[in-house]
């Protein structure tokens, strides 16, 4: 019965070709792979139906392609669907759904699936709080070089949470992070080396952050570049100051 449904779905998505001019030829690529039962495309064309510029956002044929790829047991189809519940994407904004999908991505080794269902443990997102299965699979996908992992691996080392603390094995950590991409391992890194004696070298991981930084480590930032011995970047804190003003716009 599912598979005669997503058999009925694709042949209805084939009946109605999207590419076309205005799409990318990386884009029509991923949709005609998808089409024709690639796991990893079906679960990219979802992820351009939620959000692109090229074609109207979808979340509805988004999950439905999240879901084909999740019943062939793919890891990044079910952390997608674990989204897709937990925002309320195409279906009903469930956290204990979201759970059981990032639980299943977590079970076939998905990193992101293992660090969001750490994050619903951690925050009792679903579940009851658990720091110590949020330490285990922050841990497990830290080790298999999951930047954002990482940085939370380092905040538990830090803060000696389920594990001794030991503040040379969390800096180690955060740089870890740092280096991998993650804009907040970039601006805990960035904060300890500026607590070191280390301006310049805080400088560089902070210019890092600031391009992909969230409004709250925006504003962690520029805390921080607003001490009085702070080091000075006047394009840093240009480029700080027009991104928090695209990210927290006036309101009267």
């Amino acid at each position: 019965m599912v598979f005669a449904r997503i058999r009925r779905f694709i042949s209805r998505s084939s009946a109605r070709p999207i590419e076309g001019p205005d799409l990318p030829d990386n884009l029509a690529e991923i949709y005609q792979k998808a089409r024709n039962g690639h796991v990893l495309e079906q679960v990219l064309w979802g992820k351009v139906l939620l959000d692109s510029q090229y074609v109207p956002r979808d979340v509805d044929k988004a999950r439905e392609w999240f879901t084909i790829a999740a019943s062939a047991n793919y890891g990044p189809a079910h952390n997608m669907l674990g989204r897709c519940s937990q925002f309320g994407w195409g279906c009903p904004l469930s956290l204990e759904d979201a759970v059981r999908h990032y639980d299943r991505a977590a079970q076939l080794d998905d990193l992101w699936g293992i660090y969001n269902l750490g994050i619903c443990h951690m925050r009792g997102l679903g579940v009851e709080p658990d720091r110590r299965k949020a330490f285990l699979l922050f841990r497990r996908a830290a080790l298999r070089g999951h930047a954002k992992s990482m940085n939370l691996l380092a905040r538990f080392i830090e803060e000696g949470w389920e594990t001794p603390a030991n503040p040379i094995a969390a800096l180690e950590w955060y740089q870890r992070s740092a280096d991998g991409g993650d804009y907040r391992g970039q601006h805990n890194y960035a904060t300890a080396l500026l607590s070191m004696g280390q301006p310049d070298e805080a400088l560089r991981y902070w210019r890092m952050a600031v391009k992909d930084a969230t409004p709250d480590i925006l504003q962690a930032m520029q805390r921080e570049l607003s001490e009085p011995n702070a080091p000075q970047d006047p394009e840093l804190m240009a480029t700080l100051q027009e991104r928090l003003k695209a990210a927290l716009p006036e309101t009267d």
